[in-house]
């Protein structure tokens, strides 16, 4: 399933989620201008490698010290691949800005980097002797999936499934297709315990990581409704309420 539209409106511009999509894209861009050499070397710095964080080798440049646990901050900006990065932006563009609203935009960051450093922790405890480097921001967005469904379970969106050539539109509440996505990103993780690989891989912990913190801190963030200033009907979109619901 593949989202396309959320129906949670927003009251103010999502300055911070702006930021975060540009930031991503300007690592990216400096990624895919980089010689094979260079960007070895730059995935080598900034990228996750959980056995250099947790069991680095003496004499080692992840040695003790604060360049050893930068890369749990740093990895979250870096990406593989257009496709990675376009999924990823897309995700955080649908349904960054609700969440954003709700919280402010400096809690909002704080939350976000939060949820990312959390995803990253979690992919080396399950990972710990990995010399694989883990990249992307789907930990720190997962976190934004995981508060978005404790916000608003009900708000309904649409997805796409393909099904052979043919596309097929549901309307769906945000609880079943979160849910099941979280579903996918468990099951496939502890599949990793019975079938392990020393190949690249997605960082399943790293997600299951991010949606729990999300679920569990995102709505200790969420301002008082006081401080909102009045939501107008046109601001949402015809049929819904300002909870996404019919």
């Amino acid at each position: 399933m593949f989202p396309l539209q959320t129906a949670v409106p927003s009251r103010y511009p999502p300055i911070a989620t702006w930021a975060l999509i540009a930031a991503n894209c300007a690592v990216f861009l400096v990624e895919v201008n980089l010689s094979p050499e260079q960007l070895d070397a730059f995935i080598a710095q900034f990228a996750l490698v959980p056995a250099d964080v947790l069991m680095p080798l003496p004499g080692s440049h992840s040695g003790p010290g604060p360049a050893a646990w930068l890369p749990i901050v740093t990895n979250m900006f870096l990406h593989g691949g257009w496709l990675h990065l376009i999924f990823n932006m897309w995700t955080l563009w649908l349904f960054g800005p609700a969440i954003e609203d709700r919280m402010g935009s400096g809690r909002y960051l704080a939350f976000y980097l939060g949820c990312g450093v959390l995803a990253s922790v979690s992919h080396a405890v399950f990972n710990p002797t990995s010399m694989v480097p883990a990249l992307g921001a789907s930990g720190a967005i997962a976190g934004v999936l995981g508060c978005y469904v404790r916000l608003f379970p009900l708000a309904r969106m649409i997805v796409l499934v393909p099904v052979l050539f043919l596309p097929l539109f549901f309307e769906l509440p945000a609880i079943i297709f979160v849910g099941l996505w979280f579903l996918l990103q468990l099951m496939q993780g502890a599949a990793e315990f019975f079938m392990p690989s020393g190949g690249g891989g997605i960082a399943w912990w790293a997600h299951v990581g991010g949606f729990l913190a999300g679920l569990a801190i995102g709505p200790l963030l969420h301002r008082p409704i006081g401080r909102y200033r009045k939501h107008y009907a046109d601001e949402g979109i015809l049929g819904f309420t300002p909870l996404g619901r019919r």
